[in-house]
């Protein structure tokens, strides 16, 4: 109550999702400096576990497609300010692109997931520029940084790709390991007036954080 009073936020929906990760069987390692306010978290997208497991690392909220569906996932998403977007919303794209803008300048940093889906994990999917306009360039002391949501080892066991969400939560939730997870913070990119080339940036910053840290596993 007292964090709230002071600076407008609740520290309690960061307490819940970083507990809901240790739950689900994460332990989750960061890497890299810390996270600072109006910074755009620019990550990869291997599993739902994830929004838990970023949301502990850096107290994000996050840009999230507008049909959650779950009515439950949607009551923890408003409690975490989540920012809603239509994604099929073309002509949307630049309000939308404002709406982040604007939200950047709050304390709390922002995270999305460019690749729009969950992929399996063994390569990233391509990033779709559209949302990065809200920060080409971005808005005064807003800066941006790539993420790398590393599950070494274990990542083909987490990945969701193509089974059911009920599926892929099941069989995640049924490992008798815990899920090591390492959040790769990297560094700040340089500011940038292209969103493709800005896109293009994140990716290959964290294509080359996940294949750096799994060449290190197989040495």
């Amino acid at each position: 109550m007292a964090t709230k009073l002071l600076t407008g936020r609740s520290g309690w929906p960061r307490r819940f999702l970083a507990g809901t990760a240790w739950i689900c069987g994460a332990r989750v390692r960061v890497t890299g400096a810390p996270v600072q306010a109006h910074t755009l978290l620019v990550a990869n997208h291997t599993s739902w576990l994830d929004i838990f497991v970023l949301a502990d690392a850096t107290g994000c909220a996050f840009v999230s497609k507008q049909e959650l569906g779950n009515p439950l996932v949607l009551w923890l998403a408003d409690q975490n300010h989540t920012l809603y977007v239509k994604r099929q919303d073309r002509r949307g794209a630049s309000r939308q692109a404002q709406a982040i803008a604007r939200k950047l300048l709050g304390q709390q940093p922002v995270a999305l997931f460019p690749e729009g889906t969950t992929g399996g994990g063994d390569e990233l999917l391509p990033f779709r520029p559209a949302l990065l306009g809200a920060v080409t360039p971005p808005p005064p002391g807003v800066t941006v940084r790539p993420v790398a949501i590393d599950y070494g080892a274990v990542t083909a066991g987490i990945g969701w790709t193509e089974e059911s969400g009920k599926d892929n939560l099941l069989r995640v939730l049924g490992r008798r390991l815990t899920i090591p997870v390492t959040v790769r913070l990297l560094d700040p990119l340089p500011p940038s007036l292209d969103r493709k080339a800005l896109s293009n940036q994140a990716r290959e910053a964290i294509a080359a954080a996940l294949t750096s840290s799994r060449r290190v596993a197989d040495l």
